[in-house]
């Protein structure tokens, strides 16, 4: 609903309400007055495209640039919209054709295929639980600055003794900071 989204995104619903109609325009998205609002295929193929060219963006500028997992969303923001397509898939075949970002987030290749392995969130994952860090939020660049700081990464493997309280690679338990059981999948 256009004004749910509105709400979401902090805007004025006549913002989103106009922003839906050119989207519907292009072919992007279906929308009746006051009801859904749907990606239309061409629109899924859009936002995978968009969401390929952002985590590649993020990916390069960690392995090549030395920037932080946690400096880096904002400026992918900027150069996703300023790289052609040609420099995007120079860039994703140096990087090796990563399938993941810093974030564990996946890259969709440039079909706009996708792979997902199945994961839970770790405020869900029951006590005892042992999973491989799958993904971590990236809106919240304090969190990840913690998590560096404790050594919770992508790829490493926790054991949930509650759900902000956990081991990390067989380490002492350490204690989350709030809400970050809330940011952080772990594979099942």
């Amino acid at each position: 609903m256009p004004s749910e989204l509105a709400n979401s995104l902090g805007v004025a619903p006549s913002s989103v309400t106009e922003m839906v109609k050119k989207l519907a325009k292009a072919g992007y998205v279906s929308h009746v007055p006051y009801g859904a609002i749907r990606l239309t295929h061409s629109g899924e193929q859009r936002a995978l495209a968009v969401i390929r060219r952002h985590r590649i963006m993020e990916t390069w500028l960690t392995q090549e640039h030395g920037y932080n997992w946690d400096e880096v969303h904002e400026e992918a923001e900027i150069l996703e919209h300023a790289v052609s397509d040609r420099l995007l898939d120079s860039i994703d075949e140096k990087l090796g054709r990563p399938r993941f970002d810093p974030h564990g987030d996946a890259i969709p290749d440039a079909e706009g295929k996708i792979e997902r392995e199945p994961f839970i969130l770790l405020a869900l994952a029951p006590k005892g639980h042992t999973g491989r860090v799958l993904r971590v939020h990236d809106r919240q660049p304090h969190l990840l600055r913690h998590f560096d700081e404790i050594g919770l990464a992508v790829g490493r493997l926790l054991y949930v003794i509650e759900a902000e309280v956990v081991s990390i690679e067989e380490g002492e338990p350490v204690t989350l900071m709030p809400g970050s059981s809330q940011v952080v999948w772990l594979s099942v």
